[in-house]
């Protein structure tokens, strides 16, 4: 792949072109999905941590 394809790729992408979110995919969804288990890694890490 050339560097000028590349960069049209990538410019069509960011324009909100072609390609991108999934109908099915809620950006809802999908934030509070990851923000649990980042609290269950928090608080997962936490308990391993008790000598502090």
């Amino acid at each position: 792949m050339s560097l000028t394809g590349t960069a049209a790729n990538l410019i069509t992408l960011a324009e909100g072109g072609e390609g991108g979110n999934h109908e099915s995919l809620s950006p809802y969804l999908t934030g509070g999905g990851a923000l649990f288990a980042l609290l269950l890694l928090l608080w997962i890490t936490t308990r391993f941590n008790r000598d502090r």
